[in-house]
Parts: structure tokens; sequence; C-alpha cells
């Protein structure tokens, strides 16, 4: 067993069961989740260690509490490495994590009540860019744009809706839109009517980094990042302020700092701050640029071998990291008994909503995945073919399930369909095979709880 798994090993046996469970989950499927990744030894150590024990209130040289030299120490490089990588002249990287530091932005910019744009969720958005369920379509006025018929952003909707509501705030970035953005588009959209544009790369920073997706740091005023996804670092966030948010507000820099702190947050988590450290420091590197290359060249690879082997795609393809499934040739609400019949399978994804999404979000007529995880453990397109292939063949096993109308009939028609996946011999056999392949390509080599 690695060394920092010998103390829990051995004072607590049931989380240590937990984690060891978890490691064989890990060893023996394929993560398809677009925002999940795998971080290194190096950034799990650095999660780890006297940083944890810590209290920082504050920021560097400017702390409410003694003893913080070594913390300093630690966040100003990672400050330095997120300038340095993203290009930016500020950066703030105490953000718990995506949704606070998504917050901060509100705060720094805008006043209760005023007006804001975002995605739309179904349409791909993200909850904090003005949804109805988050606070942030609560506390302001939210207007919500939408994809057109072929997937992609609707600029000319876009446009009209700032014309006519001129937002102080514009949001661009989603969770489930598999596309380049148009930065310098919704930059010029901004401008025109006077607002601050918010970029949320949460899924794309480290494609932006290696240069394999465009920056919105010459477009955008404000650009938000969790670093957990492509970034494959913790989980946490960054807030940086771009040149253009300087022209536009000299004090916009001192705004997002004091939104996280005093204005959301209390001490920040050191230890995470030293780990987003560590990541920064490998995206700086070489090798980096190679990952997130190849992460594109898979996303598109398994793309292909999806619809080759006869399943829709929202916009037919990708440009980045991410697939979007859409299942409504087989029925609608069904993303929940694909996601679980490809777990039978060891294939980790997430049910999600679709463009014009006919059920609810509960219960959608999607499937969101990605290569990111798959990349780190050193897959390539030729994995992808298979991987592809044993998914769609999963989709053909279980199309003809349906989502029951009335409500009260769901939960035994769930638990028939899960009795159904455990007898299916066309899953079980997928699954031996996702095994054989996952122990051909190691996480973490050495590391005795993956064994």
């Amino acid at each position: 067993k690695i060394s920092m798994m010998d103390d829990i090993s051995k004072t607590d046996a049931e989380v240590f069961d937990a984690i060891k469970k978890e490691g064989v989950r890990i060893r023996d499927g394929l993560e398809l989740i677009p925002s999940e990744n795998y971080a290194s030894k190096a950034v799990l150590q650095a999660l780890g260690n006297f940083f944890n024990c810590k209290y920082s209130e504050g920021y560097p040289k400017k702390r409410y509490y003694g003893g913080n030299q070594f913390v300093d120490e630690v966040e100003t490089l990672a400050i330095e490495r997120a300038k340095k990588a993203f290009k930016v002249p500020h950066a703030n990287v105490q953000p718990y994590s995506g949704s606070p530091a998504n917050f901060a932005v509100y705060i720094a910019t805008c006043q209760p009540g005023d007006t804001i744009m975002g995605q739309n969720l179904p349409d791909g958005g993200h909850l904090t860019h003005g949804w109805k369920a988050s606070v942030t379509g609560q506390f302001y006025k939210s207007i919500l744009y939408h994809v057109k018929s072929d997937g992609y952003l609707d600029l000319k909707e876009i446009r009209e809706l700032a014309e006519k509501h001129k937002p102080k705030l514009i949001w661009v970035g989603a969770t489930a839109y598999a596309r380049e953005f148009p930065f310098e588009e919704l930059g010029k959209i901004a401008d025109s009517v006077g607002a601050y544009l918010a970029a949320d790369i949460a899924h794309i920073s480290g494609l932006v980094i290696a240069g394999v997706h465009k920056s919105p740091v010459p477009y955008a005023h404000i650009v938000t990042t969790t670093t957990h996804k492509t970034l494959r670092g913790p989980r946490g966030g960054i807030i940086m302020v771009t040149q253009k948010g300087l022209h536009k507000d000299p004090d916009l820099a001192y705004k997002i700092d004091r939104a996280v702190f005093p204005g959301l947050q209390g001490g920040p988590h050191d230890n995470q701050t030293a780990a987003i450290a560590v990541a920064l420091g490998e995206e700086l590197k070489p090798d980096f640029k190679k990952y997130a290359e190849q992460i594109v060249k898979n996303s598109k690879a398994l793309a292909k071998s999806l619809m080759d082997n006869g399943i829709k795609l929202v916009t037919n393809g990708t440009d980045n990291h991410m697939i979007l499934v859409d299942l409504t040739p087989f029925g609608k609400g069904n993303g929940i008994f694909i996601q679980d019949a490809l777990e039978m399978a060891n294939i980790t994804v997430n049910k999600n909503t679709i463009p014009a999404e006919p059920s609810s979000p509960f219960y959608p007529s999607g499937i969101r995945l990605g290569t990111p995880a798959i990349t780190t453990r050193g897959m390539k397109e030729k994995e992808m073919q298979l991987i592809g292939k044993w998914i769609a063949e999963i989709i053909m096993e279980v199309k003809d399930f349906e989502l029951p109308e009335d409500k009260e009939e769901r939960a035994k028609y769930f638990k028939k369909f899960k009795e159904s996946l455990n007898q299916n011999k066309k899953i079980n056999s997928i699954k031996k095979d996702v095994v054989v392949l996952c122990r051909k390509f190691p996480l973490y080599p050495g590391m005795g709880v993956l064994r």
C-alpha cells in the first residue's frame, strides 16, 4: 500500500474499505463522465499534507492569522502559474469550486435584481448562469439564450436578447456543449450593450492552456474555471481578470478578490491551493499539450465510432472533449436506462438533457460522455473505436425500455429493469471485455489500493 493509506487502513477499516472499493471501480472501469479526470500522484499528495491544518483568511502578505509565510509561498506560486498558463494579469485561486467562483463574479459586477444572461440549462448551460433553481436565477433577472435546432449556439437570438434587455453580465460556457465556443462573437455582443462578458471554461480550461481550443482571454472581461476536469487537478476553482476586464474597470481585480473574501468565503483550503499549484505546474510542461491534443483526437474518434454504429449525436460530432448523445430515436426520458445499463458494464457516463428536451432534467433523453479520464490512462483512437461499439451495443440492448407515464409505476418498473440487466448476457460479456481493456492501461501503477 502507498504510505498515505497505511494509517487509515489500521485506524478506520470502514472508510478504508470504501476507498479500496473505489480504487477497484477505477481500476476496472471506463470513466467517461466529461467533468471527471484522474489527478496525478503529486496532486493527490499535495491534497493530503500539513497545509490542510492551516487557517489563512486573507491573501498573500495580507493575512488575518499568523504563521502563513509558507502558505503565502504556495498560493503565490499557484497565482503566478495561473497567470502564465492563461496569459492573464490577475488570478484568484481561492474559490472552493466552480459554483462559488461564479457567485463571486455576480457579487463583483452586479447588484441583486440586475439583468444577466446565460445559456439555458436544458440546452447545455450551467445552473449558475441564471437557471431558475439556482440563486443566480432568483437574485437576478435572468434572460436565458438557446441553441438552434442543429445544436449550435443561436448567435442571432443572443444578439437580439442582449439588445432588448441590456444585461449587466453575460455568461458564455456550458456543461453540455460539444462545439467550440464563439468567444469573439460573444465579446462583440457584450461590448455593444456595455455588459461584462464572463467566460466559464470549467470544462475546456486544460484545452485552452494547451492551445487546442480558442482562448476567451482576448474577448472576455472575466474567466472562471474549475481545476478538476481537463485541467487535471484537485477540486477547486480559479477566477481570472483579463486585460480587457481591467480596461473596462481598473478596480475589477480588487472587486473579484473582495467578493471571494470576505464576500463569500472564509479561510481558503490551503492544501487545495497547493494541489492547484502542482497541477498548473504540470500544465506548463510540454507533455500536457500532447495530452490535451489526444483528448480531442479521442473525442472525435469516439464520436465517429458511435455514429458509425447507428447512434445519433447532438451537432453530429464534437470539437472538444465532450459528446452529447441524443437518444430520442429510441424514445424520450430514457437516459437513465442507458446510464444504468452502461454502468452495469463498468462504463460510467451521466444522463443529460438534450436541446429541446422532450422529457425533464430528472429523466432526460440523452447521455453525456467525454474522453479526459480515459486519455489520462493512455488510451487512444484504437480503443475509442472499440468503446464506441460497446456503447452502441448496450444502447441497442435496452432501447425498448420506456419511462412509465404513471409516476407511481416507475419504482416497480426500474426494479424490473435492474433485474433484467443482471441477466443480460451481452452486457455481462462486454463488462468482462471492459475489465480486460482497463487492465492494459493501469492507473497509478504501484498504488496498492488499486491492485
